[in-house]
């Protein structure tokens, strides 16, 4: 049986559990829902310290022979954190926690082949080490080594070279992203997903 009273001058609804034994599924899958969204709402609000409310990322060493490296790995970095906005962009002088890089290795070589033996494409490939410092208790929260990769060709037109450049699982026409000269575009790729490792890593490793 299902009745309608009014509590607190409200109009509730009950059921008779024994009679309608299809609603138990119905509240059982509601109360649920709400559990695993407040638990991930949860999770997300305090993946960070509470404490923390803001970062620095200052220019990143270079330990390579890349050219202009360590600013175009500082460019990406700094460029997602402000996009996500997750923590203020502050200096490190005022910030609440800083992020310090090493550029270890970047590699550059042949990475697949044609049935003639010739190079069909090119892997471009950073390393690096990322600490996340918190500046108040002096201590470190996170550290790791990141690598990212990125793929060329030798066309000179990566719209055009057969090659998933950024590894995305699209091609040429069908990447809208794929532009620009092959090597910086592996270059840009390959220190975008370090950027993208680092930010999920700050925001799952709390």
């Amino acid at each position: 049986m299902i009745l309608a009273v009014r509590l607190n001058g409200r109009m509730e609804i009950m059921v008779d559990m024994k009679k309608y034994p299809q609603y138990r599924f119905f509240l059982l899958l509601t109360s649920s829902f709400f559990l695993i969204t407040g638990c991930m709402f949860y999770s997300m609000a305090g993946s960070i310290p509470p404490h923390i409310k803001s970062i620095a990322i200052p220019l990143v060493e270079n330990q390579t022979a890349e050219f202009a490296m360590a600013e175009t790995v500082t460019d990406h970095l700094v460029s997602k954190f402000t996009k996500e906005n997750i923590l203020r962009m502050t200096d490190e002088k005022s910030a609440d926690s800083i992020i310090k890089g090493i550029i270890l290795k970047v590699d550059d070589g042949p990475y697949t082949y044609s049935k003639q033996e010739a190079v069909t494409e090119y892997r471009f490939t950073v390393s690096m080490k990322m600490e996340w410092l918190d500046v108040a208790n002096d201590k470190v929260l996170l550290t790791k080594q990141y690598s990212g990769w990125g793929a060329y060709g030798l066309s000179g037109d990566i719209s055009t070279d057969g090659i998933d450049n950024d590894g995305d699982g699209a091609i040429d026409g069908d990447d809208i992203d794929e532009i620009g000269d092959p090597r910086e575009f592996a270059t840009k790729v390959a220190v975008e997903k370090i950027a993208e490792d680092v930010l999920n890593d700050i925001l799952t490793s709390w």
